[in-house]
């Protein structure tokens, strides 16, 4: 039996309300598409020529929280999470892991950075803005464009889970 609550998202409610719950809805498939792999499978690169992992994705959706809603909405100068080096106003990374990488890890630092965009997005209205790449950006546009990122990782975390143990339908 599942720990991870998803809850589905209201069918009738204001904006706000529907954006942030698609979101959460996205952010709870990707941790029970986790639930109960070890760091092993978390590890696996079961569909070549991907070297998609588990591990790498959760860290890679980390970068992405903080991109986003601390960097691009907040107006942060934080570095990126595993690779300090690189460029924060590059392509989000994390996808590479490094040797003692775990999936726990990843995961608790994944739920750092979305406790961090909650406190970010509490006192602002879907018209506020932060600045990408020059322009205004709506926090409207960045939940639009996380529920986004979330689908199409998602998507591939099916993948991923149905070639490591056969689990299919989270």
């Amino acid at each position: 039996m599942s720990t991870i609550e998803r809850p589905m998202p209201p069918l009738n409610a204001n904006e706000r309300s529907t954006l942030e719950s698609w979101l959460d809805f996205h952010r709870a498939t990707l941790a029970l598409k986790c639930e109960g792999l070890n760091d092993e499978q978390a590890l696996a690169t079961p569909v070549p020529p991907s070297g998609f992992t588990f591990t790498g994705l959760v860290q890679h959706m980390a970068e992405v929280e903080r991109n986003w809603f601390r960097r691009v909405l907040a107006g942060e100068e934080v570095r990126p999470i595993y690779d300090p080096q690189a460029d924060p106003s590059g392509p989000d990374g994390g996808f590479e892991v490094t040797d003692g990488a775990s999936l726990r890890d990843a995961l608790a630092t994944w739920r750092e950075e979305i406790s961090r965009a909650r406190e970010h997005c509490a006192s602002r209205g879907l018209v506020d803005t932060g600045r990408f790449r020059g322009q205004d950006v709506s926090l409207r546009w960045i939940y639009v464009h996380m529920i986004e990122e979330y689908a199409r990782h998602n998507g591939h975390a099916d993948l991923l889970r149905e070639r490591i143990d056969g689990v299919t339908g989270v």
